[in-house]
This record gives C-alpha cells, sequence and structure tokens, in this order.
C-alpha cells in the first residue's frame, strides 16, 4: 500500500502501537515517513493512556483508599505503555548522570539495565506522582490523570520540534522528527485537555499546573542539551515523566 494510500486512523494506530502496548492490529502499514506523520498524535495516545488510568481510579477509588487507587491506576498506565516512558526517565537519568562526557552518557543511555541513578530518579518521580494525586479527591484526580497524560505528550513533540537528534543517524533510522503541520495538529490536539482543566479546575491552577511543568522540563532540557547538544529517545521519555509531574504539582501548589 502507498502511503498516500494510508489512512490517517492507520497512523493515528502507528502512534499507539509505537507509544504502547494496546492491542492494534499487525498488518499497519510501517514506514520511516509513516513514523514521521504519527507524531502529531501523540497528545491523542497520551489522552488514550490517560483514560485507562482514569477509568481504573475513579472505578478502585469506589473499593479501597485513594493511595491504593492511585497506585492502581498509576500502574495500569505503565502496563498500557509497557513502562515506555518511565524506560527513558531511568535510562536518562543514568547517562546524565554517570557520563562525564558526551560519548560516555549516550553509551550507557544505550544500556538495558537500569543504575542508581535511574533507580533513585524513577522511584522519586514515581513516588511523587501518586502523593500528589492521592492528596485530590478522586474525581480531581481521575480529570488530572486524563488531561496531563495528554499535554505531557505534548511537551516530548515540543522538543522533537525544536531541537536537534543527540546521536548519528544511519540509513537504517530516522531521528524523531515532526513536520509544521503535524506540530499545529498537535498543539491544537493538546488546546482541549487544557481548556478542559481550565473549565474543572480553574483558569489559575491550570496556568499553575503548565507553569510548573515547563520549569521542570525546562530545567531538564538544559542539563541534556549541555550535555548532549541535543535529545535521544530516553530524552524524550525524561520530558514525558518531568512534564506530567510538574503539572501535578501546579495543580497541587494552586488547590
Amino acid at each position: 500500500m502507498s502511503e498516500r494510500g494510508v489512512s490517517e486512523w492507520q497512523v493515528f494506530l502507528l502512534a499507539v502501537q509505537f507509544l504502547t502496548r494496546l492491542p492494534v492490529p499487525r498488518d499497519l502499514p510501517f514506514s520511516d515517513d509513516l513514523l514521521i506523520r504519527a507524531t502529531r498524535y501523540y497528545p491523542l495516545v497520551g489522552g488514550v493512556v490517560g483514560a485507562i488510568g482514569a477509568l481504573v481510579l475513579l472505578l478502585m477509588s469506589q473499593a479501597v483508599t485513594m493511595p491504593v487507587a492511585v497506585l492502581l491506576s498509576i500502574a495500569a498506565t505503565v502496563f498500557a505503555t509497557g513502562a515506555f516512558h518511565e524506560d527513558g526517565l531511568a535510562d536518562a537519568a543514568d547517562g546524565l548522570g554517570g557520563g562525564l562526557t558526551r560519548e560516555r552518557a549516550l553509551d550507557i543511555m544505550r544500556d538495558s539495565r537500569i543504575g542508581t541513578y535511574g533507580t533513585v530518579t524513577l522511584g522519586l518521580v514515581l513516588a511523587l506522582k501518586a502523593a500528589v494525586l492521592a492528596s485530590f479527591t478522586a474525581a480531581d484526580a481521575a480529570m488530572a490523570v486524563l488531561v496531563m497524560h495528554m499535554i505531557s505528550r505534548m511537551a516530548a513533540v515540543s522538543v522533537i520540534a525544536t531541537h536537534d537528534y543527540a546521536r548519528d543517524v544511519g540509513a537504517k533510522f530516522v531521528a524523531p522528527t515532526v513536520s509544521r503541520d503535524g506540530f499545529r495538529f498537535a498543539l491544537l490536539t493538546t488546546a482541549v485537555p487544557v481548556l478542559a482543566a481550565m473549565l474543572w479546575f480553574g483558569i489559575g491552577a491550570t496556568f499553575m499546573a503548565l507553569l510548573v511543568a515547563v520549569l521542570a522540563a525546562g530545567v531538564f532540557r538544559h542539563i541534556f542539551m549541555r550535555k548532549l547538544q541535543g535529545y535521544t529517545g530516553d530524552c524524550l521519555g525524561a520530558v514525558q515523566q518531568f512534564s506530567e509531574l510538574g503539572l501535578y504539582l501546579g495543580l497541587a501548589i494552586w488547590l
């Protein structure tokens, strides 16, 4: 099938296949160009993952305490993505924390094993997310999970659109990228959860959430750009995780 004959639904499912472990048709068309087209759907895929987490949280909060419901919700999202972003966070922390040079940092990030920096960073981020969400009501926590998973994926798309890839790109590999139209589509898609957050939590709380998320992702972006002079896939996973945590913290600060 030519790429012109590929529907946007198939491209969306390709994004789902790339970012999650959710079942999709096995015969999806695939190419580097289609993978680039799929980047525009990252926030929507975040909405799917967030909806799973929100549903689990709401259902379980009727039977168990909020801390347990929140942990089960986080477990559901981790299971849905195959810990895709969490793995990136841990690898990025190991590489940036343990690599004294750019080359050494990139080598460490290729290693599938998790080290001290990765273990501590991942544990702290997951614990902070759980603690903050457990301080909300079940309805507020579920709404936060739903909309913030979408917004945090946009943070990763923004890095793809504005920064260079750190590794050498060969003939058999294409660096993550997004077209101008794709970036606009992702941005417009993200406007929906931002508006929903404003209506649910209030304008002030939403802006505080966005501010803290931008600061959290910005600090990490400064770190990896200074060390690597570009981003990697692991850095994108870490940006999503730090942005998601920042969004929750911002809500908690305001509320």
